[in-house]
């Protein structure tokens, strides 16, 4: 991608200079804020991403999810949200599935802060966006900034007008960029990266989910000499052997440059090549799993386009190639289509990890040590969760829609419930016991009173049938004290259990 004018030419990337043809596309220019002189009508008409209609017919006619099933998701993704780092602790599997089902369109914006850190980094960094929002950028910057404003999504409501907030937003972004990492500096491909989520949050939510994408998801990408997509284009080239070895082997005959079809696929994450339903699907997967996503995608077309025989008939050249490649049938693009076979798809992180230790020591033995000193790529939502201590801090929520207290909290409503019965339960159950000790207590007080007034009075015991004795009647033996009540008693309870037991040994 272009960065600046006069910039010099350095081998290999000699070749990626100039392409600021490709990023704007006359076809695609605004031509300006009046609605009428870009072909529609003063009342303006859009689809439900908001991107205008020329007519009534216009527009994707995907079939759209019951509302019975999108509230499902939703509560789902909302509970997720509730308790994020307990799930991404324990259940960061379950996250990946309902990625790959799609994400709720009311919470997607929050959802991909959540998934890439870009929430915990706002938190780290509070007045870090207004501090860069009130400086006055590089002017070599804001000189290309600006020309670029209008080249992303000019059929977009948000940024159909010129000046309009949607510009507005995007500049302010853009140039904060350039001022928090002033040695990357801008790159056209981070215009339609920032605009993708400017649809989706306020501006300064969009500046660090940015930020994650340039560090964390695809780092080296948008630097001076774009090392980080070349060595990319290696990799891809490398895994398609393995995915579509027609493809690879076309490829190879016509001696055509990864570089030449999938920069703007990978630099932009094909925000301008798919259709919008199937963009949105990608980048939810995308903020989960990381750039391997990017990579099935790119494997998925390049498979489906020139994987078989009869495909290549119409590709004899490099021109008819190329051109097949710049037109995808829609087919392969297609939401449903498309996600299926990215989820099917077996490339790894490993995969991925290993074809770049490869290709990273043919690239030393080609050109030397890479001039580009980026950390680490790392793999999705879990990998930068792990890899950020102060993540775990539970997340504070700053809803764009504020729902009633007693309809956002329901479950702990009823949690709180559950736990007032189980106290009451305790409580009752301590009540049982206490007055079951008390009725205990008092009969067993009932009985050594029962027992000292027999030994007083006349004791019956059974003697193996000597009938009944009244100690009072016999001639040598005296009434007993009461204070030696109980030893006579102990006598009496000695005397009956040896009976018992001699009963019980005549029995046996």
């Amino acid at each position: 991608m272009a960065r600046s004018p006069g910039e010099s030419s350095v081998s290999p990337s000699a070749s990626l200079r100039g392409t600021r043809e490709t990023l704007s596309d006359p076809e695609l220019e605004s031509l300006g804020s009046d609605s009428e002189v870009n072909g529609f009508p003063a009342e303006r008409r859009t689809d439900k991403y908001g991107f205008l209609l020329k007519t009534e017919v216009d527009g994707e006619t995907q079939e759209a999810l019951p509302v019975d099933v999108l509230r499902q998701r939703e509560a789902k993704w909302l509970d997720m949200l509730g308790n994020w780092d307990k799930w991404m602790a324990k259940r960061h599997k379950k996250i990946k599935l309902r990625c790959q089902k799609g994400i709720p369109p009311s919470l997607r914006g929050r959802a991909w802060q959540y998934l890439s850190g870009s929430r915990v980094k706002m938190d780290q960094n509070k007045e870090k966006f207004k501090e860069l929002d009130t400086m006055v950028g590089d002017p070599k910057w804001l000189d290309v900034i600006e020309r670029d404003l209008h080249r992303q999504f000019p059929f977009h409501e948000m940024f159909v007008a010129r000046g309009g907030h949607g510009q507005q937003d995007l500049f302010r972004v853009l140039k904060a960029y350039t001022l928090y990492r002033p040695d990357e500096g801008y790159c056209q491909a981070q215009a339609p990266i920032a605009a993708v989520l400017l649809m989706h949050m306020p501006a300064e939510q969009a500046f660090w989910c940015l930020v994650q994408i340039c560090e964390k998801y695809l780092p080296g990408y948008y630097s001076e000499k774009l090392e980080a997509i070349q060595l990319d284009g290696r990799i891809l080239f490398s895994l398609l052997r393995k995915v579509s070895p027609v493809a690879y082997k076309h490829l190879s005959k016509q001696k055509i440059d990864p570089i030449l079809y999938m920069t703007e696929w990978f630099m932009c994450a094909f925000s301008r090549t798919l259709p919008w339903s199937s963009v949105l699907r990608v980048w939810d997967m995308f903020f989960c799993e990381g750039v391997k996503i990017i990579f099935r995608v790119a494997l998925v077309l390049l498979k489906y386009s020139l994987g078989s025989s009869e495909k290549l008939k119409s590709c004899q050249g490099q021109y008819e190639t190329m051109e097949k490649l710049k037109a995808i049938d829609p087919k392969y693009m297609q939401e449903n289509f498309l996600i299926a076979e990215i989820v099917e798809l077996p490339i790894t992180e490993r995969d991925v990890e290993r074809e770049t230790l490869i290709q990273l020591k043919k690239w030393k033995e080609e050109y030397g040590e890479l001039q580009c000193k980026s950390p680490p790529r790392m793999h999705g939502a879990k990998a930068i969760s792990d890899s950020d201590p102060w993540s775990h801090k539970p997340l504070e929520h700053s809803p764009s829609i504020i729902l009633p207290l007693h309809m956002a909290s329901k479950k702990n409503r009823e949690q709180k419930l559950m736990e007032k019965e189980q106290e009451k339960l305790r409580a009752k159950e301590a009540k049982e016991r206490e007055k079951e000790d008390k009725e205990k207590r008092k009969l067993e007080k009932k009985k050594s009173k029962g027992k000292g007034d027999q030994s007083n009075g006349g004791v019956k015991e059974e003697n193996g049938g000597e009938g009944e004795r009244d100690h009072r009647q016999e001639p040598g033996q005296p009434l007993m004290p009461n204070k030696n009540v109980k030893d006579t008693f102990k006598v009496h309870q000695s005397n009956e259990s040896l009976c018992s037991k001699e009963s019980e040994d005549t029995y046996l």
